[in-house]
């Protein structure tokens, strides 16, 4: 058995991502980049990391092999350990189970890896959100509070509280009820996904779970959490007051790529003491050259920028060349954007080449106070010289 531990993490991150439409195509959604040099996996990795968690499961399923790669033996988190580090989790299909049904059923496939570090508390997370948080004050809280399962939660605005699982709890921070996605909520706490369990609890509430058979969904908010409180076990509620995003949408991954480029938004990539890592390719510096105008962007390494960028992040080795503009837009590693081409309001996925005098979605306007609906262009997708995609269009690889 290996050395007992105080607290693992255990990753979710086998989501398929189906509202993240073109850009989950060929990839799970921890995996799809974010902010220039990162994948969205990168920051639970680096909160574990950071936080003193050195043993983690990451538990894939769909398309897993980008993440499996990408994560390899966690050496730019500092999770290449001896006792202890990062392993993938798929899960096991063989005679006696089947691929994961749901998020309690995950972790219930994985017993045997938990119980081989012995560990007094289990971290369950998932992979497809951007955040800083340092779950050692968590930990403290559940200890302090003797507590059987703590949820960190955040106040969401009282109209959008409909949208989450919502926890209503006393004063002490006892949770009295969990709703899920409630159409009258009482508080406006929002389960942000994020637990921690006492291990020999959470074991026995996974049994019985599975137990069940067609008669529960396997879900943490759906089956396990309401289980332990009508069990009359210790829930409590875990206050964060930081920058916290699902990236789960089109919209979403959009607007939290924009935060980065916003001052007014508490999520700092460039804070010494909580560094997000991540795995990138050795390349070439970025050019700039002096044909180039640049306003409030992230031009990360390889790049070569020739026309105008405002409010726009390039991953690593784009090219734009003269002419060119982008506005409000994530564009992706190894694109090419052509002379004269447009690109406003959208997201371009990695080796999508946009031909010369090509026009791509909606395009800034002082005096217009509609929001611009996000155009997506996926995987290396081609978009003809001239060509012209609306606003709020989704262009695949096929679709040409």
């Amino acid at each position: 058995m290996a050395k007992k531990k105080e607290m693992i993490a255990m990753l979710l991150a086998g989501g398929q991502g189906n509202r993240l439409y073109v850009l989950t195509d060929n990839r799970a959604k921890p995996a799809v980049p974010f902010g220039g040099k990162y994948k969205i996996v990168d920051f639970t990795l680096s909160n574990c990391t950071n936080s003193g968690i050195d043993t983690v499961g990451v538990l894939t399923q769909y398309r897993p092999l980008e993440l499996n790669s990408y994560i390899g033996n966690g050496q730019p988190w500092d999770l290449d350990r001896m006792n202890g580090g990062v392993y993938i989790l798929p899960p096991y299909t063989g005679s006696s189970a089947s691929w994961y049904k749901g998020t309690a059923n995950a972790i219930y496939q994985n017993m045997n890896f938990i119980e081989q570090y012995n560990p007094e508390y289990v971290l369950v997370l998932s992979g497809d959100h951007v955040y800083k948080m340092d779950y050692s004050r968590m930990l403290e809280f559940h200890k302090a509070k003797s507590a059987d399962a703590t949820i960190a939660v955040m106040e969401v605005p009282m109209q959008r509280a409909s949208q989450y699982g919502i926890m209503n709890a006393d004063s002490e921070l006892f949770i009295t009820e969990f709703e899920e996605k409630p159409k009258e909520p009482k508080s406006n706490k929002a389960s942000m996904g994020i637990y921690i369990f006492t291990w020999e609890k959470l074991k026995k509430y996974l049994i019985e779970d599975e137990e069940k058979g067609e008669n529960t969904s396997n879900d943490f908010g759906k089956d396990l959490i309401p289980a332990m409180l009508a069990g009359g076990e210790r829930l409590f509620a875990y206050p964060f007051d930081g920058y916290w995003k699902d990236v789960g949408t089109i919209e979403t991954l959009w607007e939290a790529n924009m935060d980065l480029l916003n001052p007014d938004i508490a999520i700092n990539l460039w804070d010494p003491l909580w560094r997000i890592y991540s795995r990138h390719d050795v390349t070439t510096p970025h050019y700039i050259s002096r044909k180039a105008n640049i306003i409030n962007s992230m031009i990360t390494e390889g790049c070569y920028v020739n026309g105008f960028l405002n409010n726009t992040i390039l991953f690593s080795d784009v090219t734009v060349e003269e002419g060119a503009s982008i506005e409000y837009s994530v564009v992706m590693s190894n694109v090419n954007v052509g002379k004269g081409a447009k690109i406003g309001y959208a997201i371009v996925a990695d080796g999508a080449v946009i031909e010369d005098g090509a026009v791509v979605g909606a395009f800034f306007d002082a005096d217009s106070k509609n929001e611009h609906k996000i155009t997506v262009i996926g995987q290396g997708a081609v978009i003809k010289k001239g060509e012209n995609v609306p606003e709020g269009a989704m262009v695949g690889v096929n679709a040409n």
